[in-house]
């Protein structure tokens, strides 16, 4: 695992906290050469001066506003020319909010789509040119088990993950003739936003969440650790030896669920 991406280059959104922050620093002790990218300009660059200085690869941080075109093709156009390429894009970057089926608004909802689908869209169809000149490589997308049952607490949320699962499959058919894999990672770990919501909850909403996301966890019942569990599962699939691996959506939640 310390030598698996060395001289890979990559790009890392939403890495100022979180999943984002564990793929960058699991990148960059891999031996990548990685530029993390948020809207947290403080907090981002924190995170990549710590991941530099642990591993054994390179971090710097650039600004991007993933729901924006202008700022991705800015942002990934200056990241490929600092590193000299690029061959894998991770794609943590995403909001997530409750909202009713009823009575969700159009705002929530154009909202969450522009973060999460059209953010999606944009970064992987911005990544391909430069990946497929560097003769392929990987993009990892980020979906979620909310995309794969109903929620009826949060309806734009799981509908926009579901556009991602789907946007996965097609970019993965369209591309793979050119040597790009495109994957979707669906997780379940401890993050902040994760433990900023739980803390939120009341009693009776605490016991309703074990029940419909804790219980069926069967490694123990509870989200799993971003580093320890994340990680190595995000440089496995930027590194050739996931070469023969696309279209997926991969849970990495303990057992929380099952695709097909």
């Amino acid at each position: 695992m310390l030598v698996m991406l060395e001289g890979k280059r990559i790009i890392v959104t939403g890495a100022a906290r979180g999943m984002g922050a564990a793929t960058l620093a699991a990148f960059v002790a891999a031996g990548a050469k990685v530029v993390g990218m948020d809207i947290k300009d403080d907090l981002g660059k924190r995170t990549v001066e710590e991941a530099a200085r642990s591993g054994s690869g390179s971090a710097s941080y650039m600004h991007a506003d993933v729901s924006d075109k202008a700022s991705v093709e800015s942002a990934f156009g200056a990241a490929a020319e600092h590193m000299g390429g690029l061959d894998v894009l991770a794609h943590p970057a995403a909001i997530q909010a409750s909202s009713d089926p009823g009575e969700v608004s159009v705002e929530h909802w154009d909202h969450m789509f522009a973060v999460n689908v059209r953010g999606t869209m944009l970064t992987n169809q911005i990544a391909y040119p430069f990946i497929k000149a560097a003769g392929g490589g990987s993009i990892i997308n980020f979906g979620s088990i909310s995309g794969q049952r109903p929620e009826p607490g949060a309806a734009a949320y799981s509908a926009a993950k579901g556009a991602v699962h789907s946007w996965t499959r097609t970019a993965a058919g369209a591309w793979g003739n050119e040597g790009i894999r495109v994957n979707a990672i669906l997780p379940a770990m401890a993050t902040p936003m994760y433990h900023d919501a739980m803390s939120a909850l009341t009693e009776e909403e605490t016991n309703a969440a074990y029940w419909m996301n804790h219980r069926s966890i069967a490694l123990g019942q509870k989200y799993g650790d971003p580093m320890k569990d994340l990680g190595p599962v995000m440089v496995f699939f930027a590194s050739e030896a996931s070469r023969f691996i696309t279209g997926q959506l991969i849970p990495v939640d303990g057992g929380q669920t099952s695709t097909r």
